[in-house]
């Protein structure tokens, strides 16, 4: 199930978009820090309208460009790198900034930039899946 994250209070922080946690299976090709091409299967973590996070075992620079191919849909992304995270089992977290912005090419409907999961919406959806949950029981 994909999560929300909370957006910053600080305005100045605050996303063009809602970041949705998500793994989505992608294929990432480019150039790596030494020069030679890589093509990597990955999944992302999290997604928005302007990119993606993924892990990548590539080492790649801040600013490279790369492509990032959706595997269901076969679409194709062209995209920088925009934040270069930690390193975890041999992966890094790598922020990828699409060329120009694709709110569609996810097939994801992302929530408004108001949305947080302390919503009145989203505690009445919240309440009425726990109800029709209990009812049926």
């Amino acid at each position: 199930m994909a999560q929300v994250s909370n957006p910053s209070a600080n305005p100045v922080a605050r996303r063009r978009s809602q970041r949705v946690l998500m793994q989505v299976s992608v294929r990432v090709r480019g150039t790596d820090a030494q020069a030679k091409p890589f093509e990597e299967q990955t999944e992302t973590l999290a997604i928005n309208a302007h990119g993606a996070l993924v892990l990548l075992t590539a080492r790649v620079t801040s600013g490279s460009m790369v492509h990032l191919k959706h595997n269901r849909t076969e679409e194709e992304q062209e995209c920088h790198v925009v934040f270069l995270g930690p390193v975890r089992a041999g992966k890094a977290e790598i922020g990828l900034e699409f060329s120009a912005a694709r709110p569609t090419f996810w097939r994801v409907a992302f929530p408004p930039e108001d949305w947080t999961p302390r919503h009145p919406e989203a505690r009445a959806v919240s309440t009425t899946r726990t109800t029709q949950k209990t009812e049926s029981k």
